[in-house]
């Protein structure tokens, strides 16, 4: 196995989790993206980091791109004496934005560009595989390595996915706080009524439809949720307070992934003004990519 020579360029989408009703299924790239740039050197490892986050991740080998990359290798059966790894991040972490599944699936893409016949050892199904064993959930490495939207399940353990173009707009209101995904999910029950359950599975359905369909009128039902965003309301309640306010107002909004970011699917509107004091606001398109080498 033989490792190409220079730096080489991988760029990674943002993503949102669960779109409302999808729960650890549904999954949204989007037009916000991490580059990370990796070269084999010496026997040493060197990392560098700037833009969001950087202020707190580690320069070695704790950091989740370059454990990424480690196990990859490991796969592929191989690992280079040293590595420099660059990354240039522009997903907010703790957001709900899918930084973790972008350093994850980066990672693991970066580390197949390295070896010279990577993608033929290492294929597309591998990749999803062991992205979803190391963030333990395949929703958001679904769509930041796919692209587009994505419905993933586990079978046998294994993450699968299947991925579906769709057009459409979306816009996503940053609030100043993070929320650990640890601890979004330590607040849910362990079970649910068989009406809520029913519930979901029936506006997950329709809103696969309303996406790939363009059907706008019904995605404000397609967006209802009873499985999570309330019970994550004690951990963000200015995030479910103001997307309660914009779905009370007809515009179809979630809470993305985990949270705190609240997403509204746009449909061409405006939506700048509704953008709550201290938060950041970003219009955003789908990603139809994902995870893909640039240089």
């Amino acid at each position: 196995m033989n490792f190409v020579s220079g730096p080489l360029t991988v760029r990674v989408p943002a993503s949102s989790a669960n779109l409302g009703p999808g729960f650890d299924s549904l999954g949204l790239a989007l037009s916000l993206y991490d580059e990370i740039t990796v070269e084999v050197v010496g026997d040493a490892l060197l990392v560098e980091v700037e833009g969001e986050g950087a202020a707190g991740l580690p320069r070695n080998e704790r950091h989740l791109v370059v454990e990424s990359m480690r196990r990859a290798f490991q796969e592929l059966g191989k690992e280079p004496g040293g590595l420099r790894v660059s990354c240039r991040n522009a997903i907010p972490h703790g957001r709900g934005l899918g930084s973790s599944a972008a350093a994850i699936v980066g990672g693991i893409v970066a580390a197949r560009a390295l070896v010279e016949d990577g993608p033929e050892r290492f294929n597309d199904d591998e990749v999803l595989r062991l992205a979803n064993e190391i963030e333990g959930h395949p929703d958001n490495v679904a769509a930041t390595h796919l692209g587009g939207l994505t419905i993933a399940w586990t079978e046998a353990g294994v993450g699968k996915a299947v991925r579906l173009d769709v057009l459409t707009d979306v816009a996503v209101f940053i609030p100043p706080v993070s929320v650990s995904t640890h601890t979004a999910r330590g607040v849910l029950p362990a079970k649910v009524s068989h009406a809520d359950a029913a519930a979901n599975a029936g506006r997950a359905a329709l809103l696969v439809a309303s996406l790939v369909g363009g059907r706008s009128d019904v995605l404000l039902a397609a967006t209802e949720d009873r499985l999570h965003q309330d019970y994550r309301a004690p951990e963000m309640p200015a995030s479910h307070e103001f997307m309660s306010s914009l779905r009370a107002d007809g515009i179809p909004a979630i809470i993305s992934g985990a949270g705190p970011t609240v997403l509204a699917f746009a449909s061409g509107r405006d939506l700048s003004g509704r953008t709550p004091s201290g938060w950041a606001y970003r219009e955003l398109g789908v990603d139809s990519e994902g995870a893909t080498r640039t240089s």
